[in-house]
Parts: C-alpha cells; sequence; structure tokens
C-alpha cells in the first residue's frame, strides 16, 4: 500500500463528515444562503494565497528540479482551476476589494494556514507535500460526488465543475505521486509525522465548511476585530 492510500484510508471517517457537512449538502441542493457562499470565497482567497506562497516556499526548498516543477506545477494549477475563477466569482456576486481587505480571516482560514507553515518551518518536502495534500484530493472526490446530479444553482454547479476536470485530476494525481516519492526516500519517523500533517490538513478541510456555514469570527464584539 502506497503513503497516500495508507493516510486516505486513515482519515475516510473525516472525508466523510466533510462531504455530508450542512454546506456541501446545501450547495449541491442549490439551496446555500448566498452570504454564507459569499463568506467562503472570501476567505477561501486568503486561504489560496496561503496556499500558493506554500508552493514556492516548497520550490524554494527542493534541490531536485524535478519536484521543484512540480510545486510550481501546482500553483499553475491554482491560478487556472480555482484563482481565475474566483475572481469571476467575486465580479458576478459584486464583492469588491474593499470588502475582502475589511473581512478578517476566520479563526478556521487563520488555524489551517498556519498548519501548513508549521509544516514549511520544518524544512521537510514530504511535510509539506503531505499537508498540502488533503485540499487538492479532497475537493477531487467531492466535485465527483456532486457531478452525479450536479446543483440546480448555476453559480453553484461553475464551482463544482471546477473540481471534476481533466486537469484538475491530473494536478490531483500528481501531488499523490509526489508525496509518495518523497514518502519513499524518508525514514520511518518523518512518514508519522507526513501522516500526522495529512490528518490535520483533513480535520482542517472539515472545519473549513463549518467556518463558511456559521459566517465564523473570534470571540470578540463585531466592532473589535
Amino acid at each position: 500500500m502506497t503513503f497516500t492510500d495508507e493516510a486516505r484510508k486513515a482519515v475516510e471517517q473525516i472525508w466523510c463528515q466533510s462531504k455530508e457537512h450542512p454546506f456541501i449538502v446545501e450547495l449541491k441542493a442549490g439551496t446555500l444562503a448566498p452570504d454564507i457562499f459569499r463568506f467562503y470565497l472570501i476567505q477561501d482567497r486568503y486561504y489560496l494565497e496561503q496556499f500558493s506562497k506554500i508552493h514556492f516556499k516548497a520550490a524554494e526548498l527542493a534541490t531536485d528540479e524535478t519536484i521543484k516543477t512540480i510545486f510550481l506545477e501546482g500553483v499553475k494549477s491554482l491560478e487556472v482551476a480555482e484563482i481565475s475563477v474566483r475572481d469571476t466569482f467575486f465580479k458576478e456576486l459584486k464583492v469588491t476589494e474593499k470588502e475582502i481587505l475589511e473581512t478578517p480571516i476566520a479563526p478556521a482560514a487563520y488555524h489551517y494556514t498556519s498548519h501548513m507553515y508549521r509544516e514549511v518551518a520544518s524544512n521537510s518536502l514530504a511535510r509539506i507535500a503531505a499537508a498540502l495534500l488533503p485540499c487538492y484530493w479532497l475537493y477531487q472526490e467531492i466535485g465527483e460526488e456532486l457531478m452525479k446530479n450536479g446543483s440546480p444553482n448555476p453559480l453553484y454547479q461553475r464551482w463544482i465543475e471546477t473540481y471534476e476536470s481533466e486537469s484538475y485530476r491530473e494536478a490531483v494525481l500528481r501531488q499523490r505521486r509526489l508525496t509518495d516519492y518523497l514518502a519513499e526516500q524518508t525514514s520511518p519517523q518523518e512518514r508519522i509525522r507526513m501522516k500526522e500533517a495529512f490528518i490535520i490538513s483533513s480535520y482542517e478541510e472539515l472545519d473549513f465548511w463549518e467556518m463558511a456555514y456559521i459566517k465564523q469570527k473570534w470571540g470578540l464584539k463585531n466592532d473589535e476585530l
């Protein structure tokens, strides 16, 4: 069994909870409140900016040119498959730059990116790859599941289609192969750390849906943050 197969098996219950979260269920039904989706997009914009920066940092750490290229290809895939689509959504939903700048980073988005930066600080490409992978892979599985029936809401349907394309499947497979390769090159102790990073990212993905659904704020009065 490959490392990614083993890690995926370990998070089956967590990923099922993501797939069954009210955010996903209501998005599929077309009943998800627009303000919840709007909040999600703004928080996800921050997350994706950090996600891209982490790919660049991993590329800087890589001494092998093939590995460096794979991390940089991940940034290109993000720009094509996600960031450009969200820019289109922002225009359609009339989300302004002012609104983006004035919306505080929600706790779950902050915690998720902080977790990945912690893996960057380890200087371990294997741990970084493992921490990044759930975002790729879980969204692919969710997209494939949602595409079976689609969403009656055209905007939500376009979001679903982002993660069900052939190019996105190729990006996920590329990241899985990279993670498996790095796992093979490292020690058993480091593979344990890789698995921990993968599992924590999977929990953070679940928390991200909940964050959007409740429009999560820090435990302060709204006028304080």
